[in-house]
């Protein structure tokens, strides 16, 4: 039995010891400190825990251990958890895109990057585990490895890494109330249904908002959609930065990702927490947190993604910074995405638990409302679709939309620089969204 097997199952029957001294922690964050309540553990729930993480945390190659606390395992990329997908077991890994969107010429007086911003996603250490300067091997991929604590902070085993199921902003003149019942609150630009979509691109400033719940979440993504909204066949793309103190134990922004093929029912996961999506970048570490984020009215710090299908394969690419290639979701995931997106949506998500009756103080973005504009308010900007030939365009005539304007709002606009953008978010809980 080699060091790590042994290791492994010294954790496994330490837990096992350990089970009625475990405790679940479950009520609020605020200022980043946990305020906990306990419950126990049983032993047979440790075991089933134990059996799964030992199914996604593959086998590594070379472990770093990241300055924020979190493991970083080097897995071989040929052993990583998207090909257990039994829709997968025969795929062969797509080394790189047959083709990437094809860009406008942009006239020198239009570029689009201002000087105020810094984009670390280009340079420097832009995820906390470079800083120690330790970087994972050719041929391997970076994969955050989750622990015991990380599932015991879900409902449920079945719920670890899954969102909670809710319905796409887009569909909140057809059932409000279903939308807001849920805690699913969002400001958000999409575009019309209308059209065939192959993808999506926008630059996005990272922020690290206010958690006050511990099971609730502040997001800021691009949504690729098709499918039925109002049935249990909705597909979706995901990829952006969110805090989620339940998901990863801290109150840090983290680059993530996510998929379903079936309305966030049972398919699809966050990051790699099952088997989906295909890593190919060996520096990127997905659910890995971003560092250096935006301060109020001090330096600005932005990540840009681009998601959009290969024309040849149909995989759908994910790229980040500056085309730099993460790894793709295949096509064999989807049913209706497997063909062509139908919908693109840009913007903020949070869970508002409405914590003792009242609206939670969760953030939006950097918890400053759109209106106070560059280096207070969140932002998206340079938004842009990709179309059938596979070329790159400025996203036109979108919608904007928001539950409730007095909690989180949007505002768009269109100038040269920025190409469409919006600034979007807010504080939550205050005297106008009590």
């Amino acid at each position: 039995m080699g060091f790590t097997a042994r290791k492994r199952r010294f954790q496994a029957i330490a837990l096992l010891f350990l089970a009625p001294l475990l405790f679940l922690e479950n009520l609020s964050v605020v200022c980043g400190l946990n305020y906990t309540n306990y419950r126990p553990v049983s032993s047979l729930r440790l075991e089933r825990i134990q059996r799964h993480l030992d199914k996604i945390n593959k086998p590594p190659v070379m472990i770093i251990e990241s300055p924020d606390g979190d493991i970083i395992d080097c897995v071989h990329k040929r052993r990583q958890p998207a090909l257990d997908h039994p829709l997968l077991k025969n795929h062969k890994i797509q080394r790189v895109p047959s083709e990437m969107p094809k860009l406008k010429v942009i006239k020198e007086d239009e570029m689009r990057e201002p000087k105020t911003v810094k984009n670390e996603g280009e340079k420097g250490a832009w995820q906390m585990w470079h800083k120690n300067g330790t970087r994972c091997p050719k041929g391997t991929v970076p994969i955050r490895r989750s622990t015991v604590h990380d599932v015991l902070r879900s409902k449920s085993l079945f719920d670890f890494g899954k969102k909670q199921r809710s319905i796409s902003l887009a569909r909140r003149s057809d059932a409000p109330d279903v939308v807001s019942g849920n805690g699913h609150e969002h400001a958000i630009a999409y575009t019309g249904t209308s059209q065939e979509v192959y993808g999506a691109k926008a630059t996005i400033s990272v922020w690290d908002p206010s958690i006050q719940v511990v099971n609730e979440f502040s997001l800021s993504q691009i949504w690729v959609l098709s499918g039925s909204f109002d049935g249990s066949d909705l597909n979706s793309i995901e990829a952006g930065w969110q805090v989620s103190p339940e998901l990863y134990g801290d109150s840090r922004p983290r680059l993530f990702t996510y998929w379903t093929s079936d309305s966030y029912q049972a398919t699809g996961c966050y990051n790699l927490l099952c088997a989906g999506f295909v890593q190919t970048n060996s520096r990127i570490a997905i659910g890995a947190a971003i560092s250096p984020v935006s301060s109020f009215e001090g330096n600005q710090f932005d990540i840009t993604i681009l998601i959009w299908k290969d024309p040849k394969l149909g995989n759908w690419w994910m790229g980040f910074g500056d085309n730099t290639l993460v790894g793709y979701w295949p096509a064999e995931l989807f049913t209706h995405l497997a063909n062509h997106a139908t919908m693109v949506e840009w913007g903020g998500e949070v869970v508002n638990s409405r914590a003792n009756g009242r609206h939670t103080s969760t953030q939006m973005g950097s918890g400053h409302f759109a209106e106070e504009g560059f280096g207070k308010a969140s932002y998206f900007r340079n938004l842009e679709i990709v179309d059938s030939d596979n070329s790159l365009s400025s996203a036109q005539d979108i919608s904007i939309l928001a539950e409730n304007t007095n909690c989180y709002n949007i505002k768009n606009s269109y100038n040269n620089q920025w190409g469409t953008y919006f600034y979007y978010g807010g504080p939550g809980n205050n005297p106008l969204c009590p």
